[in-house]
């Protein structure tokens, strides 16, 4: 089933070229970046935790970056890792504690997090701009070539987005993806099986968190403007919806989910009241029907003609 949908993701992937337009190259680069965004959630799903605070460290990561870039004169390229870095830090640091909370208790106070993230946002323009965010903020530029239009900034795309899935693959086929699995499995069992769980959660929070913090820095630079309102509660809500759409614990499943999910708004432009009616029906339909996600499909229905 791999080979089905990498072959389907490498179609998928070409279509802006086969067309040449510029809105698909457009949806192209957004699917990626939160493809990216949507897998460093994977990396906290795997260990049994789900974030609402993951728009909060792509915020972190984007701010870092872009005041980086713009105050101290930094290189893009580095600012881009940079964010990622100084996202994981902050996961790092206040992961021991809040992971200690469990289920819909973590989910409260990440949600919490986010919260606090926009509002000290909000509180401090000089570095945030404030309501009025950061305008003008340099385009992603490599070894001195600015990547000015979408053409140009859709391969380098495709090359960060082949980079998280490629980490997440060595993740899931590790030792340390194996030791996900078993503090997701059953947390209890895990630890009484010599696996420092507390510490396993940490790093997938922390790596996951530095994921989100690369891909909000590329968001920013990729749009050009940022403010607080950017990486809101709603933007984790997204993460969420496509993790979950995709296939929680697929290993394709960030990607597939953002793959369906991030053009749906732009279909459905003429009837923008019922986006979010269309994206809960989406979501119910998914829970009740795959529970595995659209990554699970394949193999669903290969079980269901071996069955027939």
């Amino acid at each position: 089933m791999t080979v089905v949908w990498i072959a389907g993701i490498v179609l998928a992937a070409l279509i802006p070229w086969f067309t040449g337009s510029v809105f698909h190259f457009h949806i192209a680069i957004m699917v990626c970046i939160s493809a990216m965004a949507t897998g460093g959630l994977a990396v906290i799903a795997w260990v049994g935790q789900l974030s609402l605070a993951h728009a909060a460290f792509a915020g972190i990561g984007a701010y870092t970056s872009v005041l980086l870039v713009t105050r101290l004169d930094v290189p893009v390229l580095l600012g881009l890792p940079a964010g990622a870095l100084v996202a994981g830090a902050v996961a790092f640091i206040i992961g021991a504690p809040l992971l200690r909370l469990r289920g819909v208790y973590f989910v409260l106070i990440t949600f919490a997090l986010n919260e606090l993230f926009r509002l000290i946002m909000l509180d401090i323009p000089e570095f945030s701009g404030g309501s009025s965010g950061i305008a003008g903020i340099p385009k992603i530029s490599l070894f001195g070539v600015t990547l000015s239009n979408y053409q140009s900034v859709y391969p380098f795309a495709l090359f960060c987005l082949a980079l998280v899935m490629g980490l997440l693959v060595l993740i899931r086929r590790g030792q340390l993806g194996r030791r996900f699995a078993a503090v997701e499995e059953n947390l209890a069992l895990a630890e009484s099986s010599g696996i420092p769980t507390a510490k396993t959660q940490t790093i997938a929070f922390t790596i996951g968190s530095a994921i989100a913090g690369f891909s909000g820095a590329f968001l920013a630079h990729y749009v050009g403007f940022i403010s607080p309102e950017t990486f809101g509660f709603q933007l984790s809500v997204s993460y969420v919806i496509m993790l979950v759409t995709g296939g929680r614990l697929a290993l394709w499943g960030p990607l597939v989910g953002a793959l369906f999910l991030t053009p749906l708004p732009e279909f459905l432009r003429g009837a923008v009241e019922y986006q979010h009616v269309i994206y809960g029906v989406v979501l119910i339909a998914v829970l009740r029907f795959l529970p595995r996600g659209l990554a699970g499909l394949p193999r669903q229905l290969s079980r269901k003609g071996g069955r027939g």
